[in-house]
């Protein structure tokens, strides 16, 4: 029987990519075929990664019921397709807090507090002895890169960096900063993209409490690509919160250059993001200096408030 290795909903680099490492890492160790897959479509900056390694993009699967399963980049229900209870998880890599996934039977399962899932799973190709391809080694590369803001986020770890580097190597990339920069450009593109494209490249929704909450995040190299399109933004993350019944919807507009996010704001408490941030929110936003990750400097400061 086959095993499917995905990522969460809404598939970031990470989680496509780590799909494809993973699942190429078990077809070499086990005697189960392995087939990466996703829940959603990819990202221009996932399409660059792919393109540039000539990487095959995961088939898109939203169904899961009585399948094998490993899990890529997450172990939150809410991320996860709606049938995942009637599925077998036999193992999870992921770099996040646990999420309330729960399992009926015993699974392998590489949990660690680091940058990024790709530098879990190059740890898992170091412990079985593993030769990572070189088109794969350069897709985990980018994918650390991402997750990291090049380095600059403080969910980054000297064995991220580590990672990065013996991949480069593999993959033959002199330069990866430089590499890095240029995935971030492209990643900056928002020209022809509608709202909820935007909104949803890189989002996801938290349970927290009795309520649920949207955070997306676009990571750029210029805030600017921004000034005529808040408007927008926000009339759309209210249709979201209205369709999804979500308490609040934030979106970071995260500037990696001047190294912190301008936070948009719609929901039914404000005085959340003054109580989490300790700043006021004026015309439905905020700058917050030196925020760069969601996962370390957004959820743990929010989650709190909502459970009390």
């Amino acid at each position: 029987m086959s095993v499917y290795v995905f990522g969460h909903t809404t598939p970031d680099s990470d989680s496509i990519v780590g799909a494809i490492s993973l699942a190429y890492l078990k077809n070499q160790i086990s005697n189960e075929e392995y087939i990466p897959s996703r829940q959603g479509e990819i990202s221009p900056e996932t399409k660059f990664i792919l393109d540039k390694f000539n990487g095959d993009l995961p088939f898109l699967k939203t169904s899961y019921a009585g399948e094998k399963v490993y899990i890529v980049d997450t172990t939150d229900l809410a991320l996860l397709p709606k049938d995942i209870k009637d599925a077998t998880v036999v193992g999870v890599v992921d770099h996040h807090k646990l999420g309330d996934l729960t399992t009926s039977t015993p699974l392998e399962c590489w949990i660690r507090p680091v940058g990024c899932s790709n530098t879990i799973i190059k740890e898992m190709y170091d412990h079985y002895r593993v030769e990572i391809p070189k088109q794969i080694a350069g897709m985990m590369m980018c994918a650390i890169m991402s997750d990291t803001v090049i380095f600059k986020s403080p969910t980054c770890t000297k064995v991220d960096i580590k990672a990065v580097e013996e991949l480069a190597s593999i993959a033959g990339v002199n330069d990866y900063k430089a590499l890095g920069m240029e995935m971030f450009i492209v990643k900056s593109a928002v020209e022809g993209a509608s709202a909820d494209e935007l909104i949803k490249r890189d989002y996801k929704v938290f349970d927290m409490g009795d309520e649920k909450v949207g955070v997306g995040q676009l990571e750029v190299v210029d805030l600017s690509v921004f000034d005529d399109k808040k408007e927008m933004l926000l009339e759309q993350m209210k249709k979201i919160k209205e369709q999804n019944h979500l308490h609040s919807i934030i979106l970071l507009l995260t500037d990696i250059l001047k190294e912190g996010s301008l936070l948009l704001y719609v929901g039914d408490d404000e005085s959340l993001i003054e109580k989490a941030f300790g700043k006021k929110l004026e015309d439905k936003e905020v700058w917050l200096d030196g925020v760069l990750s969601r996962k370390k400097q957004i959820i743990p400061f929010l989650q709190p408030l909502f459970e009390k």
